[in-house]
């Protein structure tokens, strides 16, 4: 049996405050987005639950971290550096991988802006040339780390995602080439592989779960819907769970739960992986407690 990899997973940070938008930045959907903010998201999304959350994970020293998107709001100019800053402040870019969120591609003006300002936490083992592209594979211990992005400019009120034809067929190819490997294959992506939203479903979803139903991963994370979730999709071998968590600044509002994150035991047991996820998430006091432990497989 092979020694045990622990792999860390948050979500949706929104990383508050906001800094104040300029009156040529509030044109078109970041005024509904920055209303919504001054309206309700600033009461929910604290720095302090954050930074709780964040402690306590890095109290836990996992191997690895994942962090599966929406670290701005509005896409603004001025909070891709507080972002990075942050980014830095969770760990090295070798031992964090950054996907983006919608939020993160709001706008069309700034939709590039995240590859910049984080590359080095987007990058594969391989380095790209011309910069930044998606899907790439990150090698940790077992793990085999493939990152999508589902990040895409939208129109007012709505967040949906695409990966589009190309980063399909690229991740293809990629667990193509995997499949003659002893790798665990952990897919991150933003938005979820099911949703019943018009508004936030990932458009070509059908075309991922059917790739996924040639090919295989072990595990799916995600983020988007700032709620604890576990579906099963169908696999070439059996059920593969994909799992999102709630926003990782957020206090419990509704039918969202407060902050939580996951961490992810896997061991290589003969011919059989095993994995168990474990919950850790905020309680009134803003004190992290475990809340669940699951054996998925």
């Amino acid at each position: 049996m092979m020694a045990v990899y622990t792999l860390a997973h948050l979500s949706d940070p929104h990383l508050p405050p906001l800094p104040s938008p300029g009156l040529r930045e509030l044109a078109g959907k970041r005024a509904f987005g920055y209303l919504n903010w001054t309206r309700n998201r600033r009461k929910i999304h604290r720095r302090e639950v954050l930074d709780a959350l964040v402690s306590d994970l890095q109290a836990r020293a996992p191997d690895h971290i994942a962090i599966t998107g929406d670290l701005v709001n509005l896409a603004l100019e001025a909070e891709f550096a507080p972002a990075r800053a942050w980014l830095e402040s969770v760990g090295a870019p070798d031992r964090v991988t950054v996907i983006p969120g919608n939020h993160d591609a709001y706008v069309r003006a700034t939709q590039g802006r995240f590859a910049e300002a984080w590359a080095e936490y987007l990058v594969g083992d391989i380095a790209p040339v011309g910069g930044v592209t998606f899907p790439f594979v990150r090698r940790r211990g077992p793990l085999a780390l493939i990152s999508l992005s589902s990040a895409v400019p939208t129109p007012p009120l709505m967040a949906t995602g695409s990966l589009g034809r190309v980063q399909l067929e690229a991740l293809e190819r990629i667990l193509t080439q995997l499949s003659a490997e002893q790798a665990f294959r952990v897919l991150l992506v933003h938005h979820p592989l099911r949703s019943d939203s018009r508004i936030k479903r990932l458009t070509d979803s059908h075309l991922l779960l059917a790739l996924l139903k040639r090919h295989g991963v072990e595990l799916i994370l995600h983020g988007h819907d700032h709620i604890h979730s576990t579906i099963w999709i169908e696999g070439p071998n059996g059920q593969i769970p994909a799992i999102g968590v709630p926003s990782a600044s957020a206090l419990a509002h509704g039918r969202h739960p407060a902050a939580a994150y996951n961490l992810f035991s896997i061991e290589r047991d003969g011919a059989a992986w095993r994995c168990e996820q474990t919950i850790r998430g905020i309680d009134h006091a803003l004190r992290v407690q475990p809340l669940q432990r699951v054996a998925l497989f």
